[in-house]
């Protein structure tokens, strides 16, 4: 069973720096895109980054200079540096990515990390 695992997340104040990674495990062939999505309390998941199997990026605007995301194809990880971290950072943190497994290609989601920035 494939699973994505992520580690990272905790308690840091404005202004700090956190680094989230993400580990894809079990038979996995192949990724496409793969990012970070985060919710906040009481607000919809939304974007805050992708890294595409190519290699480019894309951002949300509000993260955009401050966050970078990799990868790592051989091991199937995605990371997610962050950078002067704000309060309204503050969230939990999802790994996404686009699998190839032994049912073909499928959006798999991580349980999520909690980031908590205080000010």
């Amino acid at each position: 069973q494939v699973q994505l695992v992520e580690s990272g997340g905790g308690l840091v104040q404005a202004g700090g720096t956190l680094t989230l990674s993400c580990a894809a495990s079990g038979t996995i062939y192949g990724a496409r895109d793969m990012g970070w999505y985060r919710q906040a309390p009481g607000k919809q998941r939304e974007l805050v980054a992708t890294v595409y199997q190519i290699g480019s990026t894309n951002y949300a605007d509000d993260v955009k200079g401050r966050f970078t995301v990799s990868r790592d194809n051989a091991k199937n990880t995605v990371s997610l540096q962050m950078n002067s971290l704000k309060p309204e950072d503050t969230g939990v943190y999802y790994c996404n990515a686009d699998l190839y497994t032994d049912i073909g290609w499928s959006i798999h989601w991580g349980r999520g990390t909690q980031v908590t920035v205080s000010s």
